[in-house]
């Protein structure tokens, strides 16, 4: 299981949201590619990159930095964040970023996004961003009307390569993983699934790790690193 931390970008710095709202960011650090390099000497595989400003529809805002943060580090990089058409699908990894995270598109319009994954089989991961048993799309704040249970048994069958699961109650809140969320969707995945929203704790970590899970790729961590709760290499050592 692989330790990921998260760097939410909107207006080209490093911010935390709280449950997904955009009014509530606070920003980390004004250099997201220094935070970058710092994760790769830590240790980390794998960078979970959020596209704040194109979430919410505000494209372009952040393009140089991904593009600049891409650059700057060997590690392999997750993106997210309004990626809601084949252009810009093609235009990311053509770029270099190894995954990419798709939310909206998935829900709207599966056929594409089958076929996207067709064409890029084992580079697309499904986004499941949950609230009251609800998938929410366009940033969080409009729900769709297709549970989770049948949208994770559509794309078992598929060429994605995984899903990632986020508890949009606790994202951002440091109230702990809800262990019964990551069990429901974990016990019906075929796919790796990595787990976000509400990491607060080295017992969370541990608590994750027990459940012995195959399918269990990673956990994203947020603000739990940069409040300071979570050490990346302790955070590491715990998980291996």
């Amino acid at each position: 299981m692989k330790l990921i931390p998260a760097i939410d970008l909107k207006d080209n710095k490093c911010v935390r949201l709280s449950k997904g709202k955009d009014n509530t960011s606070v920003v980390y650090n004004d250099n997201p590619v220094k935070q970058a390099k710092f994760f790769e000497k830590e240790g980390c595989k794998r960078i979970h990159v959020v596209d704040i400003d194109a979430a919410f529809g505000r494209l372009n805002v952040n393009k140089e930095t991904i593009l600049d943060i891409r650059q700057s580090v060997t590690t392999s990089i997750e993106l997210g964040g309004g990626i809601r058409n084949r252009d810009s699908i093609f235009y990311w990894l053509n770029n270099n970023i190894d995954y990419l995270i798709i939310g909206s598109l998935a829900i709207k319009n599966i056929s594409e996004t089958i076929s996207i994954a067709n064409e890029f089989e084992n580079k697309i991961y499904i986004s499941l961003d949950q609230l009251n048993n609800k998938i929410m799309i366009n940033g969080w704040v409009k729900k769709s009307n297709i549970g989770y249970k049948e949208i994770i048994k559509i794309y078992n069958k598929s060429n994605i390569k995984g899903f990632v699961i986020t508890d949009i109650s606790r994202d951002g809140m440091m109230q702990g993983i809800n262990l019964k969320l990551v069990n429901q969707n974990l016990s019906i995945t075929e796919k790796p699934m990595i787990i976000g929203g509400g990491l607060s704790s080295y017992e969370d970590l541990k608590n994750l790790k027990k459940l012995n899970q195959k399918n269990l790729e990673g956990v994203i961590s947020g603000k739990s690193f940069y409040s300071g709760a979570i050490e990346i290499k302790k955070g590491i050592k715990i998980i291996s």
